[in-house]
């Protein structure tokens, strides 16, 4: 099984719990492209098998959240599962639609952010929370981002929620903290729903409940023996049915077709001459079937991504 999953993380579960539990259920190796932390929901693409070996060219995307910004508190960690450093009246009066709006357009556009301490970004070979949990300063570098659409949904009391569209790299927590302070007043994140990943969207994750529910249910279903093994089955079964796999997602890519005299050099890992400009192609055999990916450099084609399964089909 080679691809992308897209998974609809829960609260209170790591990337890596994720991760974790798929990996027992396929036996295949999974890794993910970008963290959501345990108070996070929403989307977080899984790369399975070979699928592992896409992390380049989808770690870059932009993504969409919707998060709740609780006014009047502030937190050391920027969000609801921190502790309470500071509480502050709100001045209402500055949190009418009109005002909000104004302010957050205030944030569209290429910008400096510093990231929160409480986050994995390392300085001196340390990732910033363990400073943070030892009680020790350390200059934090702004990194540039940019917010490409940014949209009031409701305001409700002393809190605010809003749809982000922003670039890799943009930390919500900041950004929550930072409208709060542009309407005069202090804040944290309390939710935050990732709602799109480059082109994967909400709408096309499945839950680990989901996964789960399936194997069960089949479970009860059948009157055989290895329940254990056919839940499992049934659960990779599951998967394959909603697996992206490596020849969608380069769908769209130009295609290279190879000729038999060709296929052996290439599978082994020699550079083929060819006349394509630089890129990405996928690679096909001459009767049509789906090989994998090569990258052509200074016009020399080289294999990138060749599918376990797929060489069995060209021996």
């Amino acid at each position: 099984m080679d691809g992308i999953i897209i998974i609809n993380k829960p609260k209170e579960y790591t990337s890596h719990d994720v991760v974790a539990k798929v990996k027992k259920i396929c036996k295949e190796k999974v890794g993910h492209t970008g963290t959501l932390d345990p108070m996070a929901t929403g989307v977080l693409p899984l790369l399975i098998g070979e699928g592992t070996k896409l992390s380049e060219y989808i770690t870059n995307h932009d993504k969409i959240y919707i998060a709740t910004i609780k006014l009047g508190i502030k937190t050391d960690t920027l969000d609801s599962e921190g502790k309470i450093i500071e509480k502050q009246e709100v001045d209402f009066k500055k949190i009418s639609t009109e005002n909000v709006n104004k302010v957050l357009k205030t944030f569209l556009g290429k910008q400096k952010q510093t990231p929160p301490m409480y986050s994995a970004i390392k300085i001196k070979g340390k990732k910033l929370y363990q400073y943070a949990r030892e009680g020790k300063k350390v200059e934090v570098p702004e990194r540039e981002i940019e917010i490409y659409e940014i949209e009031l949904l409701k305001i409700e009391n002393d809190e605010i929620l809003f749809k982000v569209h922003c670039s890799k790299g943009t930390y919500i927590r900041s950004l929550c903290e930072d409208v709060a302070i542009k309407l005069g007043t202090i804040g944290y994140m309390k939710e935050l729903e990732r709602v799109k990943v480059g082109e994967y969207e909400i709408n096309q994750a499945v839950t680990l409940k989901e996964i789960e529910e399936n194997g069960q249910s089949i479970k009860k279903n059948q009157n055989i023996g290895n329940e254990q093994n056919l839940e499992s089955n049934a659960n990779i079964e599951f998967l394959k049915k909603h697996i992206i796999t490596i020849q969608e997602f380069f769908s769209k890519y130009t295609t290279i077709c190879l000729e038999e005299n060709k296929l052996k050099l290439f599978l082994n890992g020699v550079n083929l001459s060819t006349n394509k400009p630089d890129g990405t192609y996928q690679i096909q055999i001459k009767n049509g079937k789906w090989l994998g990916v090569g990258v052509v450099k200074n016009k020399l084609l080289k294999r990138k991504i060749i599918c376990k399964n797929n060489i069995s089909v060209v021996k």
